[in-house]
């Protein structure tokens, strides 16, 4: 990864470096105090999703499922059939992954407001390996009708994500990173559900990211200014439902997208922008993510390197679709 940089400050100044399960900790603690149908259901992973935040505030609002991931979905699609507003929290392999049938038919077809948390996503974990490294957990979500889809960049966005879902109705998923990354936004910086937050703004090249590649999207829209190419960043956290009216701006505005994500390309949330655009406004567009394989053990910074999940690699693609847009 980059070197991380400041964007809400003095760009010298360091940036903090939290994993984006601590906001997810500590929102889902300001959900429960604001209302109180908020549970948490967790499958023996307290501690490593930041549930034992919650269970240490509201023991009786705690249920610790052990290691049965279809239960954990069933279990809260009852919750939420009978009024609670039912947090699920375990790594994002196991869920979605492994219960994904239970979290299709008894949340999504019953439409009922589970907020299913997949921690320790994409290859950032690092050394546990590919059978921990969600890449494809995004794909799995966004194609459930009624599921609402949030890729937080930073972890005081995952804070407020996590609030805001436990106001949004219907099923969500939220998914978060183990590994800690730049805080580039701050309390005061927008979020909302369904609304893309334009990070800065450019003619040239319309870079559109999610989770913790908006970082890395940044520090490449200062690499390419240094030469001359002026971009639009647009942190696309909310995957489903996406926000059309930024994505398209962004693309009519600039003429060349490239999309960055720590996630398969296929299915992924570069996938579900190349679709809209399809259809509505079409131009060149580059895609910086996973290809086809999966992840393996590493320490976190010389994975991102290795799978091209760096700002260098989005520097690259931006030139690509430049020449492509002159072409």
């Amino acid at each position: 990864m980059s070197t991380p940089r400041n964007t809400i400050g003095s760009r010298a100044a360091p940036l903090d470096m939290v994993p984006t399960r601590d906001g997810y900790g500590k929102g889902v603690v300001d959900a429960g105090e604001r209302d109180e149908r908020v549970v948490v259901l967790c499958a023996d992973l307290t501690e490593s999703t930041r549930s034992h935040w919650f269970a240490e505030r509201f023991p009786e609002r705690f249920i610790q499922v052990g290691v049965a991931e279809q239960n954990l979905a069933v279990i809260a699609s009852g919750l939420a059939a009978a009024g609670k507003i039912p947090f699920i929290a375990s790594y994002a392999t196991f869920s979605p992954g492994r219960n994904n049938e239970q979290i299709r038919t008894n949340i999504c077809l019953n439409d009922v407001p589970v907020k299913v948390v997949g921690a320790h996503a994409g290859i950032s974990v690092g050394p546990d390996g590919a059978t921990h490294q969600a890449l494809e957990d995004i794909a799995l979500m966004r194609v459930l009708p009624n599921m609402t889809v949030v890729v937080p960049c930073d972890a005081i966005e995952a804070r407020k994500a996590t609030r805001a879902i436990a106001e949004t109705a219907g099923p969500a998923y939220l998914r978060l990173g183990r590994e800690k990354s730049p805080v580039i936004t701050d309390d005061q910086t927008p979020f909302e559900i369904g609304r893309a937050h334009a990070l800065q703004e450019g003619d040239d090249v319309a870079i559109i990211a999610c989770g913790i590649l908006v970082h890395e999207a940044l520090v490449a829209a200062d690499l390419l200014a240094s030469e001359g190419i002026a971009c639009t960043v647009l942190n696309n956290h909310t995957i489903k439902p996406m926000d059309e009216g930024a994505v398209v701006s962004a693309a009519r505005r600039c003429g060349a997208v490239v999309t960055a994500e720590e996630h398969q390309v296929a299915g992924g949330m570069g996938s579900a922008v190349a679709e809209m655009l399809a259809r509505v406004y079409p131009v060149p567009i580059e895609f910086v993510g996973i290809g086809d394989r999966f992840g393996e053990s590493g320490a976190p910074a010389e994975l991102m390197n290795a799978f091209g999940l760096t700002a260098e690699r989005i520097v690259v693609a931006a030139k690509n679709v430049l020449a492509r847009k002159s072409g």
